[in-house]
């Protein structure tokens, strides 16, 4: 489960993440509209790799409020990988100790 939540980061965060929608979450008049789009693919790939709804709308929360960060020059792209990364790491955690017991 854990390897299939870091291919799905990289599949949201890549090919299901267009140049349109890099540029659109950073400006534009709705920015804010297309970065909630962004982390909502992100939150449907941990809802369907967990079956968990909560952990999808776990992911799709603290993805917006780490790429905000990211967006505002808070954090660099290096932090946002690994704070992404450990997300998933939690989000396995709570899958097989809470979840899946």
């Amino acid at each position: 489960m854990g390897l299939l939540l870091c291919a799905g980061h990289w599949l949201a965060d890549y090919p299901l993440q267009s140049d349109f929608l890099v540029r659109a979450k950073v400006e534009g008049p709705l920015r804010a509209y297309h970065l909630i789009a962004h982390a909502g693919i992100h939150g449907a790939v941990v809802l369907l790799v967990t079956g968990s709804a909560l952990l999808g709308l776990a992911e799709w929360a603290v993805h917006v409020v780490i790429d905000e960060a990211k967006i505002r020059g808070k954090i660099s792209f290096g932090q946002d990988q690994t704070l992404h990364l450990l997300c998933k790491l939690i989000w396995l955690i709570i899958s097989v100790v809470l979840i899946m017991p």
